[in-house]
């Protein structure tokens, strides 16, 4: 049984139960299509029945190699772009305390996890190379060619200082590359070298690798416990391949009403979330549906906002701005950690009206008010919440996403699986860079 709610009730101003309920059929044609491979898109369809296909041995050899990364290593670096790099880090800075305790030679932490690849930026691979100059580190490099321009450009940086500190042998015992099983430069290079390899499938793009090695190492490394993540997901994908009614299957009745949405001139989308953790989960999701859907003219434009931070931001153009958007709130419903506002003698500052109530309390009252107040000021709210933030949990609503994604933009009526547009950068910065072949 699934552990997430989806609550519709404050779109139905917007969005009446009939709407919804004349997309039944149009839904289940999509979910025989995504369960046949017979879609748009097919060939990348192999993230569908991931949960289920991972083996107990992967499991494990992801798991005993983490480990020995961990031993070794104060920093490990991950280098990728796109979900090869937005995967991970959603799920590791989620399910990671925001201020770790100190270890000690009994307790060791899990390694920093620092991130390169992901830009072009100078001064921060600069500065990440100074760093890395008096710290024990490994590097997990994701790149199913290898010759991916800003995750290539930062392994040659971090390769030569590997080399540079290590040796060469050494740099590749420090090196585990996730690649293509079969071709691409990095596979060859990973070959010539003698690192640790995993394969990406070729039927799983990058922004629904997070249940691959891509994103299952980086994870455990972390400390994060990927069987219960994918189990979560799992969970998720057999509720919902098994139901059959638009009803009981919470990602495609997402899909329908973000769609109806849209078709009223609901053009962006907002995920908020109360929960500052879910800052990068937010992040992957802009990718997950922003290179999903945005094709061909189409596509709901995906924003993100991190309340109560941004209700003191953006939350005045939410509420009296422009109305071509709707939100969908991720909410938590309980913390791992309890804290309580304490009284004050002199209450200067007027707050001991709540004074013994948990701070976790006063952040609920927080969202329920907001929720409140947009959907008075004309936007429509979705809410998904889960119990707490924990591997399981997150892991269905890694999946509940997913195919949520693929719903949505089989309805929009995109192929949600390739990419045209992010090609047309690339022609034209490899054409000033000189690249041999790129010119015209």
């Amino acid at each position: 049984m699934i552990s997430i709610s989806l609550d519709y009730k404050q779109v139905l101003p917007f969005v009446s139960e009939e709407e919804i309920s004349l997309f039944e059929k149009e839904a289940g044609l999509h979910k025989k299509n995504i369960l046949n491979k017979t879609a748009k898109g097919s060939d990348f369809l192999g993230w569908v029945h991931l949960p289920e296909e991972t083996d107990e041995d992967t499991l494990g050899r992801l798991e005993a190699d983490a480990q020995k990364i961990a031993a070794r290593s104060d920093v490990v670096v991950v280098i990728g772009i796109g979900g090869s790099y937005l995967g991970p880090r959603a799920v590791t800075e989620a399910l990671s305390e925001t201020f770790p305790a100190t270890g000690n030679e009994h307790n060791k932490q899990p390694p920093e996890i620092c991130y390169a690849g992901h830009h072009l930026d100078e001064g921060y691979h600069y500065g990440l190379l100074k760093y890395l100059d008096n710290k024990d580190y490994s590097v997990i490099v994701i790149s199913k060619s290898g010759t991916t321009t800003e995750p290539a450009i930062a392994f040659r940086l971090l390769r030569k200082h590997l080399e540079a500190k290590y040796g060469v042998r050494g740099a590749a015992e420090r090196t585990i590359a996730i690649t293509d099983a079969r071709r691409g430069a990095l596979k060859r290079l990973a070959g010539e070298q003698g690192y640790t390899t995993y394969d990406i499938p070729d039927d799983v793009g990058g922004r629904y690798s997070v249940l691959t090695p891509a994103g299952l190492l980086p994870i455990a490394v972390s400390g994060v416990h990927i069987r219960d993540l994918v189990h979560g997901a799992k969970t998720m994908a057999s509720h919902l391949i098994s139901n059959n009614t638009l009803k009981n299957n919470p990602a495609a009745t997402y899909a329908v009403i973000r769609n109806i949405l849209y078709r009223k001139g609901k053009t962006t989308e907002i995920l908020a979330s109360y929960t500052p953790s879910l800052f990068y989960f937010t992040e992957w999701w802009k990718q997950l549906f922003g290179e999903s859907e945005g094709k061909d003219g189409k596509g709901i434009f995906p924003a993100g906002v991190a309340f109560t931070t941004d209700l003191h931001s953006l939350g005045q153009y939410i509420q009296d701005g422009l109305k071509n958007f709707f939100e969908t709130v991720i909410d938590v419903e309980e913390t791992h950690r309890i804290v309580h506002i304490p009284s004050d003698p002199e209450n200067l500052d007027g707050l001991n009206y709540i004074a013994g109530k948990r701070l976790s309390y006063v952040n609920a009252m927080a969202m329920k008010g907001t929720l409140m107040a947009h959907v008075d000021g004309a936007v429509p709210n979705l809410k998904i919440s889960i119990p707490s933030l924990n591997e399981r949990y997150l892991g269905e609503l890694i999946y509940f996403f997913e195919m949520a994604c693929a719903y949505s933009g089989y309805i929009l009526g995109v192929n949600p699986f390739d990419q045209p547009g992010v090609e047309a950068y690339k022609r034209n910065m490899f054409e000033l860079l000189g690249k041999p072949g790129s010119g015209s």
